[in-house]
Order: C-alpha cells, then structure tokens, then sequence
C-alpha cells in the first residue's frame, strides 16, 4: 500500500447482504465512508488529527455509480485515494472490483474541514499536505446543485439512538438507507440499485425524534428530500434503478 491509495481486499459476508445476496446500500455507504477513514488517518489527517485539533471532516456529497451491486461470498478490492483539492474542499474517489478484476462501483465524494467550536470552514492549505491528490479518478463527476422536484408522498422514520455516530449526529450511511426504503417495498423487491447521489445540508441532531422524506419515483429514477419538524431540509437525495431480472 502506498499512502497516495489505500487497498483493502476483503469478503462480502451474508449479513451485509440483502434477500437477493447483493449488498445493501447502507452497507455500501458505509464501505465508502470507512475507506475514507482509514486513509485519513494512514495520511496523518484523520481520527487522531481532528480529535487533538476540535475538527472535524463534514461530507457534502456523495456521487455513487453501482455498475454491478457486489454479491455476497465474493472477494472485493475496495480502494480511495484523495483526487482533488482546492483552498476549501476536497474530493476523494472511491473503486470496488471483483476478485476478477471488473469494476462493481465507482463513486466521488467530496469533504470540508470545519472548526467544531465555530461550526465554520477551515482553509485545507493551513491544515494539509497539498501533494496528496493524484489526478486519476475513479468518476469524474462535478458536484452541482440537485433539481427541485415535486414530492407524491412523504415517509416518516424513527431517528434510532444506533443511527448515531461519534460526531455526535445521524451518520451519513443512513441517508441511503431511508432514501431507499422510502420508495416502497414492492418497488424495491421489483428493482435494483444502480447509482445513488446524495447532497448533504445540516446535520440531523442525535436527540431528533423522527425525520421525514418526501419522495418522487419517475420511473427508474426516485427523487428524495430529508427534513425535520422544524421544516429544516437536510439532505436531497436522487437514486437511479434497472429492473430486476
């Protein structure tokens, strides 16, 4: 391994898969996230920096294209590598490979390093090694405003104290899980995931009861919007499906 990209190879286990043996998105989210971890902290910049310095990494996006849902019992190359960066935000891209080599998923990201006490943007020229980004991309993608959309219904979901992580906030995995488990359970038996892209706004205290999606399914494309009681719009999620053989 070197530090301009991390590797990991490891085996899709069953309880991370769902009733069709693929992997389940929050599981997929998850993968991303603590690939990102993990390489933040081989780099010098991760749990232990923020910690010893009160800040914090926050994700705005996640840009995620599933060419094929990993499949329990197989052996995947998971991989990330910081791809780009600029005075305020930083992207980092991500690959998942069979044990044959195909690409499953690509995915972008991007990231803010904030001031806890101060909830405000920290200049990452002040903070980092400004030679860590490499120029190959997994999904070279820009990270633009998400469309308005006109909501069908709304689901509610319960904000469960295990949705809580260290930073003290619902994590972000479990976006991807309400987004797609707001469209609906026949919709869900009857298509497969094959691209996700959520825009992170305002975090979601862990003391929140409950949160609130609205949703719009045009076909193989569904359209989400988080928010709260207090009207506070949280996340805009769009998800992308092909229908289940």
């Amino acid at each position: 391994m070197s530090d301009a990209k991390l590797v990991i190879k490891r085996e899709l286990q069953t309880y991370q898969c769902d009733r069709y043996g693929n992997m389940r998105p929050g599981i997929l989210m998850n993968e991303l996230q603590g690939m990102g971890d993990a390489h933040a902290e081989n780099l010098g910049c991760g749990r232990t920096f923020i910690h010893e310095n009160n800040i914090a990494w926050v994700v705005t996006h996640y840009l995620v294209d599933i060419v094929e849902m990993p499949h329990n019992g197989e052996m995947l190359e998971y991989s990330s590598w910081p791809a780009v960066q600029d005075n305020l935000r930083a992207t980092r891209d991500f690959e998942i490979r069979g044990a044959d080599g195909r690409l499953l998923v690509r995915a972008t990201s991007q990231w803010i390093l904030i001031n806890l006490a101060r909830r405000r943007p920290l200049r990452l020229n002040e903070w980092l090694k400004m030679d860590w980004p490499t120029p190959v991309r997994a999904y070279d993608r820009k990270f633009e405003k998400f469309a308005d959309f006109e909501s069908d219904k709304t689901h509610m979901f319960k904000c469960r104290f295990d949705d809580i992580d260290e930073n003290q906030h619902i994590n972000n995995a479990v976006y991807a899980v309400w987004a797609t488990e707001s469209t609906g359970y026949a919709y869900r038996d009857t298509h497969e995931l094959c691209g996700i892209e959520l825009n992170y706004k305002h975090e979601i205290a862990p003391d929140t009861p409950q949160v609130y999606i609205d949703v719009k399914i045009d076909g193989l494309k569904t359209y989400h919007r988080v928010h709260t009681d207090d009207n506070t719009e949280n996340a805009q999620i769009v998800c992308y499906w092909r229908e289940r053989e």
